[in-house]
């Protein structure tokens, strides 16, 4: 990664693998400012409060620009919600809970916080998606919402990428894929995955970074797996 970051902003901040990226970034760049967001914590936003996502963008870039920005919130499941296994199980309501979790607060942050990349400087704007939001790669079907939502993220990426590179040249905003993570967002779908690709937190944010290493604001509005292969939509 040729980054210099002296400003960071961490979204999604209380998931693990979110803490494991801040753990990493501030050990690579221990001089520089992580503001580390979640809805709790000791940096809480409303991530569907506009004025709040506006003035906590003015708020960290008083001084500088950010330099690195990752988005870290995702649902699969919860108290509310699982994936679907078929049609019969599909709601409206389950749809707008995942998608606003999914799509549409990444792109809130995006409206507010892209504005904000350094533009002098190399600079890194991420989101963490899932590989099943692949279409092309879609060969079990289920999980709808899901599916549905991260795939409309991947798009969110590539639109928003061509009209940062009209203005910023050094930009690179991608999606990231962090594999299966031994995490509660994936617990319950742990069972058949080999145990050399149930990575830890540590390990996945590693490989995470591993990736970014290697990609140029050429590769920018394109979505990578945690082993560096991209993703085809």
């Amino acid at each position: 990664m040729s980054l210099k970051a002296k400003n960071i902003a961490v979204f999604g901040a209380s998931s693990a693998v979110a803490q494991a990226m801040v753990n990493r970034l501030s050990e690579r760049f221990p001089k520089a400012t992580v503001h580390a967001f979640s809805r709790q914590g000791d940096n809480p936003i409303d991530y569907l409060d506009e004025s709040a996502l506006a003035a906590a963008a003015e708020r960290v870039t008083q001084t500088e620009p950010l330099d690195f920005i990752l988005i870290a919130n995702g649902i699969l499941h919860d108290d509310q919600v699982a994936p679907e296994k078929a049609l019969g199980q599909l709601s409206a309501a389950n749809f707008e809970h995942v998608f606003e979790i999914n799509t549409i607060i990444p792109a809130l942050i995006a409206k507010h916080f892209l504005p904000k990349l350094n533009r002098q400087a190399p600079a890194y704007f991420v989101v963490l998606s899932a590989r099943v939001g692949s279409i092309s790669d879609n060969r079990l079907g289920g999980w709808y919402a899901y599916r549905a939502s991260k795939a409309a993220l991947n798009m969110l990426i590539r639109t928003a990428a061509i009209e940062v590179a009209r203005r910023n040249k050094q930009a690179v905003v991608v999606a990231l894929e962090p594999g299966t993570v031994d995490t509660a967002l994936l617990k319950p779908f742990q069972n058949n995955v080999p145990a050399h690709k149930l990575f830890t937190p540590d390990q996945s944010a590693g490989h995470l970074l591993s990736v970014l290493d290697q990609l140029t604001p050429e590769q920018s509005g394109r979505f990578f797996g945690w082993d560096g292969h991209e993703i085809q939509p």
